[in-house]
């Protein structure tokens, strides 16, 4: 019995491929459709969280801790973390806030500068810009450090935010000429922009075995108590200030 002839097997050739084209092309719009979706669904997500909000009556300012892994809670549970500690310390204070953990472990004042436009999005009031250790323990040039920092204290204001700018301090091994010129970066700052200042975050707990971890650099939980302490008044300055009710506010 003959097999099939050219132009039959050419036929059932084509056929094939046209359900191919028609099975894949369905299969590509259905992962186009979803694509789609979860983007839809992130916009709509930011969308929600804003309108929960506004729906809760939480009318509680919003504090945008931006920084590195003292701020992310490296090592620590999330109740433990500076964010979480502090908004917990500012309840008990009577000035509620919403404190958002904006740490990245290991980011410098460059990686910071990269992410706050779209932090910004969370229409702080505050921001807590606790970064620039990562550049100290890197040896890198202060002056890009203070050029970077600037970059975000100019965004974070023209955003309608007031900024509280935590200093840090070089790393002794790195020399006095680095140190003198790195630790100088944050005072200079806080003198040519208008910001609520806290000199060092790490005020306290930096070279206290008892209050850090194993690495003798990230604060364990009862340092992070002892900053959040250290530091509560100038957060509480910080809001008064971006309410308008401040020393220093504008009438």
């Amino acid at each position: 019995m003959a097999g099939p002839s050219k132009t039959q097997r050419e036929t059932v050739e084509a056929v094939a491929a046209v359900r191919r084209r028609t099975r894949y092309g369905a299969r590509a719009a259905v992962f186009n459709a979803i694509a789609l979706a979860i983007g839809a669904a992130a916009l709509m997500l930011a969308v929600l969280i804003g309108a929960a909000r506004a729906q809760d009556g939480d009318e509680r300012p919003v504090i945008l801790a931006l920084g590195d892994s003292l701020t992310a809670g490296y090592g620590l549970s999330k109740a433990e973390s500076f964010p979480s500690v502090l908004e917990d310390a500012l309840a008990e204070a009577g000035r509620p806030a919403e404190v958002i953990n904006a740490g990245v472990s290991g980011d410098t004042t460059k990686g910071g500068l990269s992410r706050v436009d779209w932090l910004l999005t969370e229409d702080p009031d505050v921001v807590l810009l606790e970064l620039g250790s990562n550049d100290g323990l890197r040896a890198l040039d202060p002056q890009q450090t203070y050029e970077n920092l600037a970059a975000i204290i100019e965004k974070s204001q023209q955003a309608g935010a007031h900024v509280l700018l935590a200093g840090m301090l070089a790393p002794p091994n790195l020399g006095r000429d680095y140190g003198r010129e790195f630790n100088a970066v944050f005072p200079r700052l806080a003198d040519e922009y208008d910001v609520t200042f806290y000199p060092f975050f790490l005020e306290g707990v930096a070279a206290e075995p008892q209050l850090n971890q194993s690495d003798g650099m990230h604060p364990n939980a009862d340092g992070v108590e002892v900053i959040v302490d250290n530091i509560l008044p100038t957060v509480i300055e910080a809001l008064d200030a971006a309410a308008g009710t401040g020393e220093g506010a504008a009438g």
